[in-house]
């Protein structure tokens, strides 16, 4: 029975462990990626100049990067020169652009960008500025590194997740009793009499994570994996009542033995063991039967005395 005990309360942990994974799962559902910004300064003749066509590239994460090509006009302004790369980039931004996700915003010289899903903005290319503030990505070799993306921002949550997945692992490995663990595929079988012929077998189950079909997660489809949590909480839950009900069997028929200890102990007593009441009741006749014979026996010797008195 203990070893029933010891599976359900096993089986209670792991469900508990459950529900804390799908908790993390929520939250990581709720989690939202950071944009990446840079921002920069266009200068004079940044970007192009007598010197022939100049190359900027910019690349999303690790997509391919895209050649932005200037041709060979000078702009007379930092303002013309930011202009003309929101000009170049306007077409390659949009949804169905080569560098879709992108955004670029100019405010007289100065020149900014956005990914809205987090992805680290590579600018490189030959068309250096003129001055250390400038345009120039090709000396600087600026990144846009400051955003966080939907996988990033989730990564903590799923390490939590998997952490969780290795408890519930640990867990239905330490539910045993007497080295048997019905939760780490162990069988029992309960025997109810002296021959074996009354008995309950009890199969054991797998119910560690990988029994319960808890995979790894990235999380990069939450609602896969909140669906494998519902279906290993269905599995607990039938599980739990299988357990329950054999161990419902196991104590009655305990409680069986018991009650049959007692009626054969009492029936051994009435075989073995006297009325005190009806035996001294006995003790009490055979007294008085023994006093009464005495008296007879003393009442015949006086008359035999009297007889033998009268013939003298």
């Amino acid at each position: 029975m203990k070893t029933l005990n010891a599976a359900d309360e096993g089986i209670k942990s792991i469900q508990k462990l459950v529900n804390q994974a799908k908790s993390v799962a929520n939250q990581a559902l709720q989690a939202k990626a950071t944009a990446t910004t840079l921002d920069k300064t266009a200068e004079t003749a940044a970007i192009a100049g007598s010197a022939g066509a100049r190359t900027v590239s910019f690349q999303i994460g690790t997509a391919t990067a895209v050649n932005v090509v200037f041709g060979t006009a000078t702009y007379a302004t930092a303002a013309s020169s930011a202009a003309a790369i929101e000009s170049a980039l306007s077409g390659l931004t949009t949804a169905s652009g080569s560098l879709a996700g992108l955004s670029v915003s100019v405010s007289g010289g100065a020149v900014s960008f956005e990914v809205a899903s987090g992805e680290d903005l590579t600018i490189a290319g030959t068309a250096a500025a003129t001055g250390a503030a400038g345009f120039g990505i090709a000396t600087s070799g600026t990144q846009g590194q400051n955003g966080e993306t939907l996988t990033e921002a989730r990564s903590s949550f799923a390490t939590d997740f998997n952490n969780l997945r290795t408890q519930i692992d640990q867990l239905a490995s330490d539910a045993s009793f007497n080295g048997i663990n019905l939760l780490n595929g162990n069988n029992l079988t309960v025997k109810f009499n002296e021959s074996g012929t009354s008995k309950l077998d009890i199969t054991g189950v797998t119910l560690d994570a990988a029994g319960l079909g808890i995979t790894e997660t990235t999380f990069s489809d939450i609602d896969a994996d909140v669906a494998l949590l519902d279906s290993a909480t269905a599995t607990l839950r039938k599980q739990s009542s299988t357990f329950g009900a054999n161990l419902s069997v196991v104590q009655n028929r305990q409680d069986f033995t018991k009650n049959l200890i007692s009626v054969l102990e009492g029936g051994a007593g009435d075989l073995t063991l006297a009325d005190t009441n009806e035996e001294a009741a006995n003790l009490l006749a055979l007294q008085t039967r023994q006093s009464l014979a005495q008296s007879s026996l003393s009442l015949a010797n006086q008359a035999e005395q009297s007889v033998l008195n009268l013939i003298r």
